[in-house]
């Protein structure tokens, strides 16, 4: 199938109000165009070099989305631009998108990214450091970034039943959140693999990428 039937399938699948954000790491600016004339404008990239070539290269209605972990030195170079920063697991790494985003007299929308997996290797808060980056005196004299929701992904496994108490844990926490900020709208969770039981646990943006422009190419 080509890309266009890829994501018109999944689009198709999708409740409304869940928003598709289509994963083109990797992959050449023809496979965008091929989304893009298909009527996709939301992409994630997860290098930032990548992401700033992609940018200046294609057309200017697109939104990009920072969905890798992102080191703070990578910051200047997208904060003229970057829609949604979906990693952010630092009161360090806020603290530089925020000095950045006062350069380019912008307010940068970010995702806290919550670590539910239980793989040592994803990134994010707990719940403990959530509560009190939030309620520091540092995050509340920030100006140019705006906290807009809370990503996270599951572990990688077969287990279902696993995968739905991490992304439950998740949406209990974004429920939280909710009664203490004002600009919390969105629920990052779900990729390729999970993205149907996310949905079913109350994400409203979903990270596809290999559903939709085919295995990734590493080389």
């Amino acid at each position: 199938m080509s890309i266009k039937d890829n994501l018109n399938t999944i689009k198709s699948e999708l409740p409304e109000g869940v928003t598709l954000v289509a994963v083109s790491k990797t992959k050449p600016n023809k496979d965008i165009m091929e989304a893009y004339e298909a009527g996709q404008r939301v992409f994630g990239e997860n290098k930032v070099q990548e992401m700033v070539q992609k940018w200046e290269d294609l057309p200017k209605d697109i939104e990009w989305h920072m969905i890798g972990h992102v080191q703070r030195n990578k910051v200047k170079y997208m904060a003229e631009f970057v829609s949604l920063i979906h990693g952010v697991d630092s009161p360090r790494l806020l603290k530089e998108i925020n000095k950045q985003a006062k350069k380019h007299d912008r307010v940068i929308p970010c995702l806290l990214q919550i670590h539910i997996a239980e793989e040592d290797t994803k990134f994010g808060l707990d719940k403990a450091e959530l509560d009190e980056l939030i309620e520091s005196d540092a995050f509340k004299a920030m100006e140019y970034i705006k906290i807009v929701g809370l990503m996270g992904m599951a572990t990688f496994t077969d287990d279902e039943k696993q995968v739905r108490k991490e992304f439950a844990q998740l949406k209990s926490m974004f429920d939280d959140l909710k009664t203490k900020l004002n600009d919390i709208t969105i629920l990052s969770m779900g990729m390729s693999g999970d993205y149907k039981i996310a949905m079913e646990q109350g994400s409203n943006m979903v990270r596809i990428g290999s559903s939709i422009f085919g295995a990734r190419n590493y080389s």
